[in-house]
């Protein structure tokens, strides 16, 4: 790989030319265009069966619950990942959200993950009374973490931030998670943002974006290269979503990302849009 410019704000760091990319497995996924809870579980045996490494939901601010979604697939399912794609922690309760998740992962027996970012504002926000303005969704979704993996660690756990405080309980609860340290944390960066690639670099995973004046738009192959190469041989996700009939997803593994995650939005506006996404799952994963 050349070296290159890792832009970061400001700041750049240039990336040397003796490093490169460690040798990735791709593992493919799937994210649930539209269906309700009981069909989730039906699409998730489907992906079992047909390869698929993980199936995942969008989690709506009004429509069907992404948490009982997943565990309907996780008790029809053994060994698929399951996860949302994804979850605006600036609109959750921070406990409820940690119960939700570790209920789920103790259930499938730790094949939980939660992809967060801040959510697209014009699915609901503002009608519903959820905050909009970007740099406070920014400071309620860090909150919201630190509190959700601080709650899986256990008790004691107290926080005092700008928006919310917690204080240790000693109420019973069933409180455990499965994976150890924690639930991976897929969290979109937008790369070229300093405060946005520092925040997902902190966790287990990215979701990259790339934000323009008007639209954003999915990373190059060489971005990717980039930040796989910032990272090192750090245990650490890069996910890309797209169609494989109309990208190569061998050539984003050659970059450096670890999943490839399957969407078709479009078939949101079908008339079977769960018909359509269970003949998509039986063809399986495009390797």
């Amino acid at each position: 790989m050349r070296a290159g410019l890792y832009r970061s704000g400001t700041a750049r760091m240039r990336i040397p030319r003796c490093r490169r990319p460690r040798v990735v497995v791709m593992r493919y996924g799937f994210v649930v265009p539209w269906a309700d809870a009981d069909a989730v579980g039906d699409l998730a045996a489907i992906a079992e069966e047909s390869g698929w490494d993980g199936l995942f939901v969008w989690e709506p601010v009004w429509g069907v619950d992404a948490w009982i979604a997943l565990a309907l697939a996780a008790v029809r399912t053994s060994h698929i990942r399951l996860g949302t794609m994804l979850t605006p922690p600036s609109r959750r309760r921070p406990a409820e959200l940690a119960s939700q998740v570790a209920t789920v992962d103790r259930l499938s027996e730790g094949r939980v993950i939660l992809s967060v970012g801040l959510g697209a504002v014009d699915s609901g926000f503002g009608e519903f009374g959820e905050e909009t303005d970007r740099k406070v969704r920014a400071e309620l979704m860090d909150e919201c973490l630190d509190i959700v993996t601080g709650l899986w660690a256990g008790q004691p756990f107290s926080y005092d931030g700008a928006h919310h405080t917690i204080r240790p309980t000693a109420f019973p609860t069933i409180g455990d998670i499965v994976q150890q340290p924690r639930v991976p944390i897929w969290c979109v960066g937008a790369i070229g943002r300093e405060r946005s690639m520092a925040r997902a670099l902190r966790w287990d995973g990215l979701l990259p974006q790339v934000i323009g004046a008007d639209e954003v738009t999915q990373p190059t192959l060489e971005q990717i290269a980039i930040v796989r190469a910032e990272v090192g041989d750090r245990d650490y996700d890069i996910v890309i979503e797209g169609e494989g009939s109309q990208h190569s997803p061998a050539a984003w593994a050659d970059a450096g990302a670890t999943w490839w995650i399957e969407s078709m939005w479009h078939a949101v506006g079908e008339a079977e849009p769960v018909l359509a996404a269970s003949d998509r799952l039986r063809d399986g994963p495009p390797r």
